[in-house]
């Protein structure tokens, strides 16, 4: 999955051709219209007087994708006033191809724009202050896929063979290669996705976040919900916004599986960070003001514009379902 999605110029995320949105391989909320960002702006003040509007307060969006909701998110943000002045937004994103598009989606920082930069990584920057942002993110971490056999949990993995196409088999690994807090209860031919990688990334996230709020955003469910699929798992390969054969030509899809949030939750518990919200992303949207951030943004919109913002506003609250939104935030911060 690692080399599939990150081999540089060849995986997924690094092709030239890579491409977001409804006319590419899938789409991310960001992408629906730029609503979404626009109450995420909303909610970020909100986070900022409830830390008592300090004088900087930065934006850190990992696995920004190509820009969309960054450029949103900035858009939004307040000018021409002293909370205006303190907010910066700051990208982590790994493929080259990616920061591309997003230089030309995001240009120069111009007189009254929220300025903006990359950096190479989370532990690259300072203690941080302000938002972590990651919206689809949790999902694309490399995982294994584990099954529950008679005799316990063996792994899925990928065999190359010397001619022909790549080949799924399935094998025992030796009970020091397994995570220690696998389900014991799991039926036999119950198949789980787990990340290592996922759940060290929320550890290094502990350990930068100083103040503020780490929202998180993806689709996924409890451990509980992911037994209950039973022979399925999630493993799912998307190309041109339909399902494909995960090692059917490596890097030309998007390969994930949903997130599963008991491992999140409990990896960042064991890491020191408190829960300041966990549950549904429409339910989220509603208490960041949604309804009033589409009631503002119609204000001077043609009749057009404002039906898409009534559409835009009707599929996060109800065409996201499995999408939930983890916030967390260092131990004593504001809530």
């Amino acid at each position: 999955m690692e080399i599939s999605l990150y081999d540089p110029g060849r995986g997924f995320y690094d092709r030239a051709s890579t491409r977001l949105g409804r006319e590419g391989d899938f789409y991310t909320a960001a992408h629906v219209h730029g609503l979404f960002g626009a109450t995420l702006a909303a909610h970020f003040r909100q986070i900022r007087r409830a830390e008592g509007s300090p004088s900087r307060f930065p934006i850190v969006e990992v696995g920004p994708g190509d820009g969309t909701l960054a450029a949103d998110i900035r858009t939004a943000l307040p000018r021409g006033s002293t909370e205006f002045a303190g907010w910066e937004y700051v990208l982590v994103e790994r493929s080259a191809s990616l920061r591309t598009a997003i230089q030309n989606r995001l240009g120069r920082t111009e007189p009254g724009q929220v300025p903006w930069r990359f950096a190479p990584s989370l532990g690259s920057l300072e203690p941080l202050r302000g938002i972590l942002l990651a919206n689809e993110l949790l999902d694309a971490f490399p995982f294994r896929r584990l099954v529950r056999t008679d005799r316990g949990w063996s792994e899925v993995g990928v065999i190359v063979p010397a001619e022909g196409p790549l080949q799924a088999e399935t094998r025992a690994p030796a009970s020091s290669e397994l995570p220690g807090d696998l389900p014991g209860s799991a039926p036999p031919g119950t198949v789980l996705e787990i990340s290592g990688a996922m759940e060290a990334w929320i550890r290094e996230l502990a350990d930068h976040l100083a103040g503020g709020r780490a929202v998180l955003i993806d689709f996924g469910v409890e451990e509980e919900a992911l037994i209950s699929r039973g022979r399925s798992g999630t493993l799912e390969a998307i190309r041109a916004h339909r399902p494909v054969d995960p090692l059917s030509r490596p890097g030309t899809a998007d390969i994930s599986a949903w997130v599963n949030f008991t491992r999140v939750r409990r990896a960042a518990k064991a890491s020191g960070l408190e829960e300041t919200y966990y549950g549904p992303l429409s339910e989220a949207l509603v208490s960041w003001g949604v309804d009033d951030v589409r009631s503002q943004l119609e204000v001077g919109a043609d009749s057009v514009e404002s039906v898409k913002l009534r559409l835009a506003q009707k599929s996060f609250l109800f065409g996201f379902e499995s999408f939930k939104v983890l916030e967390l935030s260092p131990p004593g911060a504001s809530v």
